[in-house]
């Protein structure tokens, strides 16, 4: 390590002050000036003290690697302390950006003093001062690879807050510098959201490993810059030509993945550690001599190429965009699209009859227009569809605008996978006002959910991409959803269809955030009623409450956080050893989850109702202080997701009225959320399911239902069978899991649901004998309510409050009777699922007599339920009859 006094001496030397050249953050990427920068580095160092203390090589030594590495095309210098004057001028000669490491005792334990602790803050604090504003500086890292033994000994939280203290060290000295920390896998599970950007040291040996890792650091990295900090092979085990050819695809692939840059780990083979030479490790690109290896050639030649390796056979892309009376935004979006990057696509824009200036904004750019009258987003999208000539179709928002590279990564995703479907994440321009900015922290905005690392459940409207072919085949988007909506039920019909959607980190739209309250309540009341229409064609997405159960994770800032009960769990591997290790965060209860759901408010306001009753009966003021803490419960989940759910910039202001303004919109948003879904019929009590038959109103015990079947099938074929039946008939179902008693769940209403149990007699000869029975089950919200409404109406009653008593056994009674309605028609979507099991049955003729005599009337042709009794009396099958049946599916 670099001699203190040597360090203070240094800070005589004149360094060069050009801060307009630094480099800085935008969203997934480094720029320098208005350009992108990609970073193309090599590490250099840790080399063996001078007399004097430096741990680098003569100034004539560093001038000869430097104008080595510019030739070769490398862009960027990372050194592991503190570099001298001469370095850095060096480097902005030859056109080098360097990240500086801060040294300090990271492999001991560094916070067992104050003293230690302090001498660390006033090392990083010199190493910065040396280095301030020099236009040579990449960023500052402050720690690189604390051990994960020493992290688990202090905890994550201890490490994070030095780490965190020693980012605002640097900041106070450099406020224009980058700050990144240089982690690895073994602690991947730190939250160091915070820097400006990510950096891990990664050394995976396989392509698909690889790949797999950058795409899970992604999704870490949220919309931040990813930096590989070292990747590489070491030659003297594996040869200097697998050196070479490892390097390749490790970059190509770095790259391909949309990571902002990498370092190669090693310039030299020359490398000093813990006092000694390592000679039994050669990672270096040049030789000990500095004589090149095939390696330095090999990345040379592949660095030409990057970000992207090449144009051949890249597919033709239509890019749409679909605009009602947008031309307040459009032009960026017309400028975007011009500056893409991309050799081969067309842009169309359909203006859905739009009454302002759109079209003439449209006009002024070579893209094809195409105006109709207002039929809706959806629509407006499949005409776009069917005029595009590309097999790609891409869609972007009229308030969006693309990054320049935005097709390039969409199309290498699609040639390295099968998906039918490809998105991108969409980011607020830093551009936009203070608005806007909370607006993009708060809930409701476009997200993306991932079942994996890489594939999708959902990717939200504003960027999103198809297969021609697939879209085609699904017949397009729902002209159901006018304004919202289509982007979730298509990528649901998709799944359905049996493909797959993927999603690729960098390709990047910018996406304009609404920038007045007024304007987001409308648009939250218009992602509600969405909600309903979705609701209305997808029940079984949805649970008894009315709220989207996703099966996959979502991503993004602004979705409001619960109140932890459960601590997150951290897989360390016995004794700490594993080598990746990953924090896993337990799965939220009901009663964490509950009040998320925009329903929460109707609770309340049920509980504000009983409180208002205490004027007729004074014991139910006490509701007042119930009533209170649930408000409470949601003020102190909208602070907590404003304060740690949102992105790097607004946190970085640490402005209170903005944190206040986001906390408000985190309350407001389920208000406007609830009024657009009850409004459209989507209410907790709402009731789903296509068939209603009174007589299964009083279900008291379980209704059998029994079905001749002369054709043999599994009992699987059966019951999947039966269960699409179900979905057709817009039923929720639920496959009965391993350890449960029943096959079937039917659940229409949040009051109940049914369940149903199948299993068959073989009778010889492919014939079977099927019997199904359902029951209903009132659902623990009715029994839960029933049980507080009813005990309080009896003390009521009890205290002569018979007002408030006649009121509460009213709502009973109301109940009750929703209860009933529920449950009927569970059972009859049960019977009539069941009774189009197939074309052809043989029935008793005795068996229908008595059948009808139980229900209602039965129409010629059709298959009957058979009552337990009957089946004992039932004649042997050579005596039934056949009866030919329609099959109403």
């Amino acid at each position: 390590m670099m001699d203190r006094a040597l360090l203070v001496s240094e800070k005589k030397t004149a360094l060069p002050v050009l801060t307009e050249d630094r480099v800085y953050v935008k969203g997934k990427f480094l720029y320098k000036g208005k350009e992108k920068f990609f970073v193309k580095g090599v590490t250099y160092g840790t080399f063996k003290p001078q007399a004097n203390g430096m741990q680098f090589p003569e100034e004539s030594v560093v001038e000869k690697d430097f104008s080595m590495m510019a030739e070769q095309g490398i862009n960027c210098v990372r050194t592991y302390t503190v570099p001298p004057a001469y370095l850095l001028n060096l480097a902005l000669r030859y056109k080098l950006k360097v990240m500086v490491g801060l040294p300090w005792e990271q492999h001991i334990a560094f916070l067992s003093s104050k003293e230690r602790k302090g001498d660390i803050v006033k090392r990083v604090q010199e190493g910065v001062l040396l280095c301030k504003q020099h236009p040579a500086i990449l960023c500052f890292a402050i720690g690189n690879e604390i051990p994960a033994n020493i992290v688990r000994w202090y905890g994550k939280k201890k490490v994070e807050s030095f780490l965190k203290e020693l980012y605002r060290i640097v900041k106070s000295v450099d406020p224009a510098s980058l700050v990144t920390y240089v982690n690895f896998p073994t602690t991947e599970y730190l939250d160091l959201s915070f820097l400006d950007f990510d950096c891990f040291n990664v050394y995976l040996e396989t392509p698909e490993k690889l790949n797999a890792y950058i795409a899970k650091l992604h999704n870490l990295s949220g919309d931040r810059p990813l930096v590989l900090a070292e990747i590489g092979l070491d030659s003297l085990r594996k040869g200097e030509e697998q050196q070479a050819e490892t390097l390749t695809w490790q970059i190509q692939n770095v790259f391909a993945k949309g990571c902002a840059g990498m370092f190669v780990f090693a310039w030299t083979d020359e490398w000093w550690r813990g006092g000694f030479e390592i000679e039994d490790w050669d990672f270096g690109m040049v030789d000990r001599q500095r004589n090149p290896k095939p390696a330095l050639y090999a990345v040379s030649n592949t660095l030409k190429a990057i970000p992207f390796a090449t144009d051949a056979a890249l597919p033709f892309i239509s890019v749409v965009v679909c605009s009602y009376n947008g031309a307040a935004t459009i032009e960026d979006t017309m400028i975007g699209l011009g500056k893409l990057d991309y050799p081969n696509y067309e842009v169309i824009v359909v203006n859905d009859g739009s009454t302002d200036n759109l079209a003439n904004i449209v006009k002024k750019y070579p893209y094809q227009l195409i105006t109709t009258e207002n039929r809706g987003l959806s629509n407006a999208r499949n005409t776009g569809l069917h005029a595009a000539k590309g097999e790609i179709v891409a869609y972007i928002d009229d308030d969006a605008y693309p990054d320049e590279h935005w097709l390039r990564y969409l199309a290498a995703a699609y040639l390295t996978s099968d998906h039918a479907g490809m998105g991108g994440p969409n980011i607020a321009p830093d551009e936009d006002g203070p608005i806007a900015k909370c607006v993009a922290n708060a809930p409701g905005g476009p997200v993306h959910v991932l079942l994996s690392e890489e594939a999708a459940e959902h990717i939200p409207g504003c960027n999103m991409s198809f297969r021609r072919s697939a879209l085609l085949e699904i017949g397009g988007f729902d002209p159901l959803y006018r304004s919202a909506g289509d982007d979730v039920d298509v990528c649901w019909r998709i799944q359905k269809a049996g493909y797959t959607i993927g999603f690729h980190p960098s390709a990047v739209v910018w996406h304009h955030r609404r920038n007045s309250l007024k304007a987001y309540w409308k648009q939250q009341q218009g992602y509600g009623k969405a909600e309903a229409l979705l609701e209305a064609k997808w029940p079984e997405k949805y649970n008894e409450f009315g709220h989207l159960a996703w099966a996959g994770r979502i991503y993004g800032n602004g979705f409001t956080l619960p109140i932890k009960t459960k601590k997150d769990k951290i897989f360390h591997g016995t004794w700490g050893t594993a080598l990746f290790q990953s924090v896993y965060q337990p799965a939220d209860g009901l009663l964490n989850s509950i009040p998320l759901m925009p329903e929460w408010y109707l609770f309340s306001g049920f509980l504000a109702f009983l409180a208002s009753l205490g004027w007729l009966w004074s014991p139910l003021l006490w509701v007042w202080p119930v009533f209170l803490a649930s408000i409470l419960i949601m003020l102190v989940q909208a602070a907590i997701s404003a304060s740690k759910n949102v992105s790097q910039q607004i946190a970085k202001k640490q402005n209170v009225k903005y944190q206040l303004l986001i906390t408000l919109l985190h309350v407001i948003q389920p208000i406007a959320r609830l009024y657009g879904r009850l409004k459209h019929g989507l209410t907790p009590w709402r009731l789903r399911g296509d068939f209603y038959t009174s007589p299964y109103a009083f279900v008291l015990k379980a209704k059998q239902f029994t079905l001749w079947s002369e054709k043999w099938r599994s009992a699987e074929e059966w019951l999947e069978e039966t269960e699409q039946n179900l979905i057709k008939m817009k039923a929720r179902v639920q496959r009965g899991g391993n350890f449960d008693k029943w096959d079937i769940r039917v659940r229409n209403s949040i009051f109940s649901s049914s369940k149903g149990l199948f299993t068959f007699e073989e009778h010889g000869a492919g014939k079977q004998l099927l019997r199904f029975k359902a029951w209903p089950i009132p659902s623990k919200t009715l029994a839960l309510a029933l049980l507080l409404i009813t005990a309080t109406a009896a003390l009521a009653a009890l205290d002569n409050a018979i007002q408030v008593t006649v009121i509460l056994f009213m709502l009973d009674i109301l109940l009750i009777a929703a209860y009933c309605k529920d449950s009927a028609s569970t059972i009859s979507d049960m019977y009539e699922a069941f009774n189009r099991l197939s074309n052809t049955y043989k029935i008793d003729p005795k068996v229908i007599g008595i059948a009808q005599m139980e229900g209602s009337e039965q129409p010629e042709n059709e298959a009957v339920p058979v009552s337990k009794d009957a089946l004992e009396i039932a004649p042997h099958e050579k005596d039934l009859e056949e009866v030919p049946l329609n099959k109403s599916a």
